[in-house]
């Protein structure tokens, strides 16, 4: 049977890395001035890397039973 958190997991991985890549990227950018200077990119990519780094590891830690 099929775990639904892997391939959430890997893309909720690949998306807040590219996120926080391009988040780190522009932090002196004009674009922030609109979100009150708050980088957005970097704290929900941050955000979307956690939580696809925890739906893999509960995808893949062992069972005990």
């Amino acid at each position: 049977m099929v775990d639904i958190r892997i391939p959430i997991g890997f893309m909720f991985s690949i998306i807040g890395l590219l996120l926080s890549v391009f988040g780190l990227l522009t932090t002196r950018s004009e674009m922030y001035e609109r979100s009150l200077g708050i980088n957005v990119n970097l704290i929900m990519g941050t955000l979307m890397l956690v939580f696809g780094l925890i739906m893999l590891y509960f995808a893949f830690r062992k069972k005990k039973a």
